[in-house]
């Protein structure tokens, strides 16, 4: 079993930054990516980007390729999502996802909102 919690959302005005934390516990030894997704209300689940959990190899959508960086604190089993030029669509429930070698996990979710 993993656990994922996820934390670090909040209110901030367009053109802000925040960073979003996943901090990952149980057996971590079995995960082989960590991503990113996020959900709008009234919209699809979207990915947003991932990390393999060793290596660091990194993916992002499209749409956030410049804006948002996704990394690993090693140490802390902790993958970061560091989202900068925050613009009103951005708004969601950001997700964090571990695929495991036998399953995948889900933590609870982030509310990012972006607004003046």
């Amino acid at each position: 079993q993993v656990q994922l919690v996820e934390s670090g959302g909040g209110l901030v005005q367009p053109g802000g930054s925040l960073r979003l934390s996943c901090a990952a516990s149980g057996s971590t030894f079995s995960i082989y990516a960590i991503n990113w997704y996020r959900q709008a209300p009234g919209k699809q689940r979207e990915f947003v980007a991932a990390i393999k959990w060793n290596g660091g190899n990194t993916n992002y959508a499209d749409s956030m390729k410049g804006r948002f960086t996704i990394s690993r604190a090693n140490t802390e089993n902790t993958v970061f999502l560091q989202m900068n030029s925050l613009k009103p669509e951005d708004t969601a429930v950001y997700l964090c996802n571990a695929v495991a070698t036998q399953n995948t996990y889900w933590g609870q979710g982030t509310q990012v909102t972006v607004s003046s």
